[in-house]
């Protein structure tokens, strides 16, 4: 059997704002759990997650990137510097160029911004040897979303990069709501954030991503503003923690700045909650998940 090893990431935080993150939920609800500054906004973190094995270095996402400008960078407080994600790597002793496989949950800026970097003027892939699991749907609903949805979607970023992997035959297109993704993985998709939105997991973990951002977002009906189908999110919400009640998987929280992940359990009252929070142990870039 292969040793496994699991590394949280964290190669920058950023700020959204609260209302939009938590929904419907009043602010008196949110700002006690999770409080905002004086514009409104909430620290998050952009939480990846790395998974060593005896042959593969397999990356979950990618986080904010470096390149989006001064504008940008104030207006939604990004800390994390020059070249994030390989400085982040390199804290724990790997290369960009030892990364055999990248896993995208999906194209929003803030997950799949670290797959490229502006080479005078030109978007490269910082991970060139990987290979770059991606739902294609998804994908095809990145080039063409809604009106509501399309300032997540920063393509002339991405595609290029994209298009470099399917050229280099570096690309593993993924099909449908639920499978195998490579030996080590499976998948399922929601759909309420943005369609088939890709959730990675082995017996240990699954990756949230924006399903349940934070262990703030466990309660079926806090849902973010973001997400294009809200009530889909609450249906979704519901099955995915069933399942993993019945794995006893920890989720991993992309976005909680206190807590890398929980437990799931059920109440009296037929309602999941949080089981044992896990607690983030602030480091300038990674922590170990205990998993």
């Amino acid at each position: 059997m292969q040793s496994k090893k699991y590394y949280s990431l964290e190669p920058a935080r950023f700020k959204l704002d609260g209302g939009a993150m938590f929904g419907i939920i009043p602010k008196p609800l949110w700002h006690k759990v999770h409080p905002a500054d004086e514009m409104n906004r909430i620290e998050l973190a952009l939480r990846l997650v790395l998974i060593v094995t005896d042959t593969k270095k397999i990356l979950i996402d990618t986080g904010i990137g470096d390149y989006h400008g001064e504008k940008f960078d104030q207006r939604f407080a990004v800390v994390g510097g020059q070249s994030p994600l390989e400085k982040s790597l390199e804290s724990i002793g790997i290369s960009p160029s030892e990364i055999t496989d990248l896993v995208i949950s999906h194209l929003h800026f803030d997950h799949v911004g670290g797959i490229g970097k502006l080479v005078n003027g030109v978007m490269e892939p910082v991970l060139k040897k990987a290979q770059v699991h991606l739902h294609k749907k998804h994908y095809e609903y990145s080039l063409a979303p809604t009106e509501r949805d399309t300032g997540s979607f920063h393509i002339e970023y991405f595609k290029p990069i994209i298009k470099w992997y399917e050229e280099h035959k570096q690309i593993h297109w993924v099909d449908g709501m639920e499978g195998v993704l490579m030996p080590e993985l499976n998948f399922k998709c929601s759909m309420g954030h943005t369609p088939f939105l890709l959730h990675a997991y082995d017996d240990k973990f699954i990756y949230m991503a924006d399903l349940i951002p934070t262990s703030n977002h466990v309660s079926i009906p806090w849902v973010m503003g973001y997400d294009i189908s809200p009530g889909v999110t609450t249906v979704d919400k519901k099955n995915f923690l069933q399942f993993i009640n019945e794995k006893n998987l920890v989720m991993i929280f992309e976005h909680d700045p206190q807590f890398y992940g929980s437990t799931v359990k059920k109440t009296e009252k037929n309602e999941y909650v949080c089981g044992e929070k896990l607690a983030y142990v602030p480091t300038p870039a990674y922590s170990i998940l205990s998993l």
